[in-house]
């Protein structure tokens, strides 16, 4: 499986690259923490497992740009990055140690829960 530390992640995020940060975390931890970017698209892990793949933005289910998958700590990430590898994503990466390591190592002010 492909993944992505949060210094990488951070290092995308200054750039114009082209790119999806797929939060799969619930409504009340956005609310906590999160990281503000025109990439970023959120589907809850608890909307995938009971949509599928139709619950994916239309940005991601084109398959045209790499999709950063970010949560928590980087667990339902991962899940949700091989998931995705199962539906034919060849360009899908799992953020390692989520929000919780990009807050922690990255920006503070993005806080913790």
């Amino acid at each position: 499986m492909n993944e992505i530390t949060v210094t990488e992640l951070a290092e995308k995020l200054k750039s114009d690259e082209k790119f999806i940060l797929l939060d799969v975390r619930e409504a009340w931890e956005l609310e906590t923490a999160k990281i503000e970017d025109s990439r970023l698209e959120v589907t809850p892990m608890s909307r995938l497992a009971n949509e599928g793949p139709s619950a994916l933005p239309e940005s991601v289910q084109k398959k045209e740009n790499p999709v950063y998958v970010l949560c928590h700590h980087g667990n339902r990430s991962k899940q949700v990055t091989m998931w995705l590898a199962q539906q034919g994503y060849e360009n899908v990466f799992n953020v390692s140690g989520g929000i919780d390591a990009f807050a922690n190592q990255v920006d503070s002010s993005i806080g913790v829960y």
